[in-house]
């Protein structure tokens, strides 16, 4: 899945039909495509994982899902989801999620909320990070409306760089370690977007498809963790876990309480699994 950093490489290489004129809109979207010809691009712009095309009144919405991809001034083979001809060359999208949006953009996007956007806002992202204060870290930094543009790649890199257990929850953790993972939020962003343009990307990773942690060279474990379950790689020895996760807690909760049940008058010990671990 095309994260933040490729959707801007995408806006940068498209910025040539900003002014211009869709002269033919043709496609297998399901969308009346036809709505674009004889409109002039107000803007190109992106909001994390979202390619929008401004018009004035309705901008196009292109999300790259899994497998999307786009060509500027040729074509692949397969059709294309939707492909815009100018006077000066033609835009190609293939295998996305298109969709109208109707109005300003500001009416639907908060800027504040894209990790690339100058607009960022860290200090949002934290108060929403509050509201999901049981929900894991790797869940939390893939929710596109608190870490817009933070896809799968950044988050396992995010993590390894900030050491923290991609199993962490948001509550647990200690208010310098959660200011470590948005401030890297972003800075990792912009790190994947040099790398990107520079074509060294893969070269850069440090666990994301690795087997060996390059800090203390022990074994990465890969798992597919929380509500997401997504490919994660982490280092279990340099990774910090913070808390448990809502469905240990649960259990032994559980467990605490049929002690007790069995055995009136005492209190039973918490076990080590039902408190948070530093």
């Amino acid at each position: 899945m095309p994260e933040g950093p490729s959707i801007v490489i995408l806006r940068e290489a498209a910025a040539k039909f900003r002014g211009k004129t869709v002269r033919l809109a043709t496609g297998n979207s399901s969308l009346d495509l036809t709505r674009m010809e004889g409109r002039r691009v107000v803007a190109l712009r992106s909001w994390g994982k979202h390619f929008l095309i401004e018009f004035r009144g309705f901008s196009l919405r292109v999300h790259m899902l899994m497998f999307g991809s786009y060509r500027i001034d040729e074509r692949k083979p397969s059709p294309p989801r939707v492909s815009l001809q100018f006077d000066n060359g033609e835009l190609n999208i293939y295998a996305s999620s298109v969709k109208y949006i109707e109005g300003a953009l500001e009416d639907t996007y908060d800027w504040r909320g894209d990790v690339m956007d100058p607009s960022w806002d860290p200090r949002l992202a934290r108060r929403k990070l509050k509201e999901h204060l049981d929900t894991l870290i790797c869940d939390a930094l893939l929710d596109q409306d608190i870490f817009a543009g933070v896809g799968n790649i950044i988050k396992n890199e995010v993590l390894f760089r900030t050491r923290v257990h991609p199993e962490s929850t948001v509550g647990a953790m200690p208010s310098r370690k959660l200011g470590e993972v948005i401030k890297q939020a972003r800075q990792y962003s912009f790190d994947f977007l040099d790398w990107k343009r520079q074509f060294v990307l893969r070269q850069h990773w440090l666990v994301h498809t690795k087997r060996t942690c390059p800090h203390c060279g022990g074994p990465l474990s890969k798992t597919y963790p929380g509500t997401t379950r997504r490919r994660t790689f982490f280092c279990p020895v340099c990774q910090l876990r913070y808390g448990t996760a809502p469905a240990v807690r649960k259990a032994a909760g559980k467990a605490v309480r049929k002690v007790a049940k069995a055995t009136p008058g005492k209190a039973p010990r918490r076990s080590a699994s039902a408190t948070h671990m530093a």
